[in-house]
């Protein structure tokens, strides 16, 4: 047995290291979630990085998912091991491809991030939506459960492929297991060499197309034979769930990890056992463990080789004591009778109790139910829920669980506050971060600090929205001495440490209810130390109080500006992640810490590198603890939306905006995908700490500022000069300027201070300088704080304001579009977007008139993407 060493990856990179090492060439095509693998392996053969044969692949990026197929298909016919990485939509277009080499029994391995197809609405999120495309390809499908499955597999698929002449799709959960990031063990190239025999790569190259042996392959058949050659592959099919398992063995004998092609784990005289694959598996394993421990006689089967499926090695997996089996599918097939495992696992009951000598004496009692669509959370509550059901003399058939169905009533109930043994043993931490500000990739780089400098076992997992960036990122790490199974978020309660980076928070989310008893809650804010405790909404005082939470705070910000580092905060607040919770000595900590900074910004030149240093020695000695006291907050944790949006807009909008669209029912939602827009509006995410300030003594009204803000926060308005006189202190207007506009017409540039995003781009644009001041334009940032509640009164009055008739407007000119009102506001696009402003003129010029049909890329997510539109 070879000898493996531990490593801290996520999914994708333990793929694509496999992949790369056993393949002469890539041919990709990015789509999330498995856009990393491809990076990887497009990084790695630039760096001249060999495969095990000693030559560098050759990755070769394609103009679409269906030419990578095709390039992946020629490829392989001219002999050269070949493979490809897609998800979702991506699969789908590789279909025809799929099927010719599958026909023509073609060795190869395609890896999937498996992700949600788009229905009702796009979703980049995981289910087995996709892969489930493709059963009728011929391909055979095999699932990994885990990162340290993904790792194996991506091997034993490629050596079961070669052996059998049967391609394989190799997949694993999109996001869940694709990006979470696990300590594993990891094989070198002597384990792949051993695996990889000669003789078959050999017989590969044999059957590759060649002048010196000619042959012609894919032809059109007729009626008199087609028939007949389908059938001639059946040999290959039956014989190949075989061949998987012997390679599965043969790994074994090299590495200590056995698998079989359904594995059970649980109690050996189980009644009730949950049959499912992929992440979820993992779930299921770590509750039927615990229920194990407190008597009950539960157990799962982990599927593996879905395709071949192999009915008889299920029937063998299941103990012969079971009599209420419950199949899991995490997909959805609108008008089927089931969904795809559940219909194979009967299949192969009945099969096998109209056999002559049946596993059970009688059939066990079997039910379906779906799971996990979208990447929905799957707890250990939610399978104790399945268990419990399982035990009903009737069981529910068909049914949902993890959402609330109240139209057909076909969910099941949960306990929420069901925990297993061993997530109440492990360390649990959740931060609090802004898209784009670092908070995750400073985590990224910490668990992997700690699961190779320490003997705990780790896991990090990162919840984002769809947004392109400004939206609010939540970073689960754990840690423990066991290897962590747990799938799933950190929910109430189970958190020993919360770190919010951005005090904006504070008023949106209740974080502190995933605390503890006991936990630690660190704090970035502007706010001076002797007024952060008064800072705090009532609630968050309370339950710093009640749980008993120590307390501390650091302006990461200040430090940040000190040292011209700008917003980025990442070093600084993983150096006091690193202080609080000494899960390795700090010196060493901090030591591995620099280290990172060093690899990470070394080429950048030293005086990055040194402000970095210098930040990270300044956040150990500006931390500080904030004593908790008396309940002197009256503050309340703010509404998503007002209490004047509509009701649709209330009682979905803004629960998703919160944090609660989990808990919205199924009635709530429109069946046909189509929703309310200008939601947007609604939506304030208060990111900016600068805002935006018109300066009228030099302003010209060119409206140059107004084209470019790429979230339309910036508008004018020209409205009759006695309009203003009911304005609020500090609303700012002068007589329009140019001779196209009479006296008494008003223009008002003004700014929607809460939906800003603080790009600078209308400073940047502005063409108008004080001659005595160069640094001074008739548009400059200034701090938020001191107008903040001005400012808001002054936007808020300002919207009110009437539009310009459009047809007085001159609309050749800048200044006369920009008075027309914007149809595109407030998107969730990245900070400085340069396409935004040109939809958002489009929308000006012709909204009015427009049928928007949007191909899916950057425009689709910041255009259409849940909770808000800005149309």
């Amino acid at each position: 047995m070879y000898r493996s060493h531990p490593k801290t990856v996520d999914g994708n990179e333990a793929c694509a290291y496999v992949a790369h090492k056993s393949n002469e060439v890539i041919a990709i095509y990015p789509i999330t979630p498995a856009s990393p693998m491809g990076e990887a392996a497009d990084l790695w053969s630039a760096q001249g990085s060999k495969n095990i044969w000693g030559s560098v692949p050759r990755v070769v990026e394609m103009q679409s998912e269906g030419g990578a197929a095709g390039a992946v298909h020629g490829s392989l016919q001219a002999g050269a091991l070949t493979t490809t990485f897609t998800a979702s939509q991506g699969l789908l277009l590789m279909i025809p491809s799929m099927y010719k080499i599958a026909g023509e029994l073609t060795p190869t391995v395609f890896h999937v991030a498996s992700r949600a197809v788009a229905a009702q609405a796009l979703s980049i999120f995981g289910d087995h939506s996709d892969v489930m495309a493709v059963r009728a390809t011929g391909f055979a499908l095999l699932a990994s459960g885990s990162v340290q499955e993904v790792l194996d597999f991506s091997l034993i698929a490629q050596v079961a492929t070669l052996k059998g002449a049967v391609p394989i799709v190799h997949f694993f959960d999109g996001f869940r297991t694709s990006h979470e990031i696990n300590k594993i063990s990891y094989f070198d190239d002597a384990v792949i060499d051993q695996l990889i025999e000669p003789k078959d790569i050999e017989r590969f190259r044999h059957r590759a197309l060649s002048p010196d042996r000619p042959v012609i392959r894919g032809t059109s058949q007729n009626p008199d034979v087609f028939f007949q050659a389908r059938e001639t592959v059946n040999p290959y099919y039956d014989t190949f769930p075989g061949i998987v398992q012997q390679t599965m063995n043969r790994f074994a004998e090299l590495t200590g990890r056995q698998y079989r092609l359904f594995e059970y784990v649980g109690s050996v005289d189980a009644a009730r056992v949950i049959v499912l694959m992929g992440s979820g598996a993992q779930v299921v394993e770590e509750t039927v463990e615990d229920m194990m421990e407190g008597g009950e006689k539960v157990g799962v089967v982990k599927v593996r080789l879905f395709r071949p499926f192999a009915g008889g090695d299920l029937i063998k997996a299941l103990p012969p004591s079971v009599r209420a089996i419950a199949v899991l599918d995490r997909t959805k097939e609108p008008g089927a009778g089931g969904e795809p495992l559940y219909k194979d696992v009967v299949a192969a009951l009945v099969e096998d109790q109209a056999g002559l000598a049946p596993h059970f004496a009688t059939m066990p009692r079997v039910v379906a139910g779906r799971f996990g669509l979208g990447s929905k959370e799957f707890t250990p509550g939610m399978v104790s829920g399945v268990f419990g059901e399982l035990k009903q003399p009737r069981p529910r058939n068909h049914f949902t669980v993890g959402i609330i169905d109240d139209v057909q009533q076909r969910s099941l109930p949960w306990d929420p506050a069901f925990r297993t043994r061993k997530n109440r043993e492990m360390r649990q931490c959740l931060f609090y971060g802004l898209g784009s500000d670092g908070t995750v990739s400073a985590n990224k780089n910490a668990i992997k600090i700690i699961g190779e400098n320490t003997d705990l076992q780790v896991q990090g997992y990162f919840v984002y929205d769809s947004k392109k960036a400004g939206a609010v990122t939540v970073s689960h790490l754990r840690f423990g001495q066991s290897p962590i199974r747990s799938s799933y978020l950190i929910a109430d309660g189970d958190a020993n440490f919360i770190a919010c980076h951005q005090d904006v928070f504070l008023d949106r989310y209740d974080m502190l209810d995933m605390a503890r008893d006991g936990a630690v809650f660190l704090l970035n804010t502007r706010v001076p130390l002797d007024r952060v405790w008064d800072s705090l909404p009532a609630k968050m005082q309370r339950q710093l109080v009640d749980k008993n939470m120590t307390f501390y705070c650091i302006d990461a910000y200040g430090i940040a500006e000190r040292h011209r580092m700008g917003d980025r905060i990442n070093t600084i607040m993983q150096v006091c992640f690193f202080a609080i919770n000494a899960l390795l000595p700090l010196a060493e900590a901090t030591a591995a810490v620099k280290k990172a900074v060093l690899e990470t910004y070394g080429r950048k030149g030293r005086a990055i590198v040194r402000q970095n240093m210098g930040a990270i020695d300044d956040a150990l000695r500006e931390m500080y603890r904030i004593e908790t006291g008396a309940l002197t907050s009256e503050k309340v944790v703010r509404p998503p939306v007002p209490e004047y949006a509509p009701e649709f807009v209330r009682k979905v909008t803004g629960p998703m905006i919160a944090g609660r669209g989990d808990l919205i029912p199924v009635s709530f939602l429109p069946a046909d995908g189509a929703y309310p827009v200008g939601t947007a509006a609604y939506e304030k995410r208060n990111l900016a700490m600068e805002v935006p300030r018109v300066d009228y003594d030099l302003c010209t009204h060119c409206g140059k500022c107004a084209l470019v803000c790429p979230h339309g926060v910036i508008r004018s308005k020209a409205f009759p000069a006695e309009l203003a006189e009911s304005a609020p202190a500090g609303f700012m207007h002068a007589q329009i300027k140019g001779k196209d506009y009479p006296a008494g017409i008003h223009i008002s540039y003004q700014v929607a201070p809460e939906d800003c995003t603080a790009c600078k781009l209308c400073v940047d644009i502005c063409p108008i300088r004080d001659k005595s001041v160069a640094s001074r334009k008739a548009i400059n940032m200034v701090a938020r704080e001191p107008t903040w509640e001005e400012d808001k009164a002054s936007w808020d009055f300002f919207a009110q304001l009437p539009d310009s008739d459009r047809r007085d407007i001159k609309v050749d000119t800048l200044k006369g579009a920009m008075l027309m009102q914007p149809l595109f506001e407030f998107s969730g696009a990245c900070s400085g977007c340069g396409e935004t402003p040109y939809i958002k003129l489009a929308s000006q010029l012709f909204g009015d008139r427009m049928l928007v049909a949007n191909a899916t890329g950057c425009s689709s997510i910041y255009g259409g993407n849940l909770p808000t539109t800005p149309w």
